[in-house]
């Protein structure tokens, strides 16, 4: 692992200002990070049925703040995989996080496997890619975000998501929908689907340099404001990945 991913990088001090899983990790009702959590227990759940019995991985989990909200929606069987320095803090504050060979022995046992914002920090995408199908059972749904760059095809210096210290692989929806197909899944689009703008709205506020929630933004109109940035960023625009079962791939 690359030398920025050390205590100062998941407390902001990093090559990344934005972050901030300590805070998140240690005060989660505060956190503007519960839009996103929402968000995406929406999002999955328009995709594919969810209750007690759903076994979810958030794979690159970070501090492990989705598999705590899961866990608190009654997702008792969720858990993370990440092998950062904020995944000792996270295990204390009571976070079920793999570790590699734990994970291994959950092959081919999860119903739903998440990475958000994960490729883009990965040297080998499709090693990663292949390493989350062998986790899913077969029509198990795979769910990503990753910067998307379609936009900035001619001007990618211009892109904020460039951070060549921690952000090394960029995708357009087509080459996403490529990299699933070359690793055991079938590309499914969905666009805007049911909660991404709770999800746009963690992004919006983050990329603004706040924090905490607050009665200010609450009273921004968020449902239009996030329909806006996803037309112009097109963040929901990247295929998700339904797993094709092992006797299909490659055919």
């Amino acid at each position: 692992m690359s030398a920025a991913y050390d205590e100062s990088y998941y407390r902001g001090e990093g090559v990344d200002p934005t972050v901030d899983y300590v805070s998140e990790l240690e005060a989660p009702r505060e956190t503007i990070r519960q839009y996103e959590w929402k968000g995406f227990a929406k999002m999955i759940g328009s995709l594919a049925p969810l209750n007690r019995t759903t076994r979810w991985l958030d794979y690159g989990c970070g501090n492990g703040g989705l598999v705590r909200y899961l866990h608190q929606q009654g997702m008792i069987h969720a858990v993370g995989f990440d092998t950062g320095w904020i995944v000792e803090p996270a295990r204390a504050h009571g976070i079920p996080i793999l570790d590699s060979e734990e994970l291994d022995r959950h092959r081919g046992r999860f119903d739903v496997v998440t990475m958000l914002e994960v490729l883009e920090h990965v040297v080998d995408p499709l090693a990663i890619l292949e390493h989350a199908r062998r986790m899913l059972k077969p029509n198990g749904i795979l769910y990503l975000t990753t910067g998307n760059a379609q936009p900035y095809q001619n001007r990618l210096s211009a892109w904020r998501y460039v951070l060549p210290e921690i952000h090394v692989s960029y995708f357009e929806p087509r080459t996403v929908a490529a990299a699933l197909s070359r690793t055991g899944f079938r590309p499914v689009y969905c666009v805007r689907p049911k909660g991404y703008s709770d999800m746009l709205r963690f992004k919006i506020l983050k990329n603004l340099g706040v924090r905490k929630r607050s009665l200010f933004e609450r009273a921004v109109p968020w449902r239009a404001v996030s329909f806006c940035a996803d037309l112009r960023y097109q963040v929901t625009y990247h295929p998700y990945g339904i797993a094709v079962p092992d006797g299909d791939f490659g055919r």
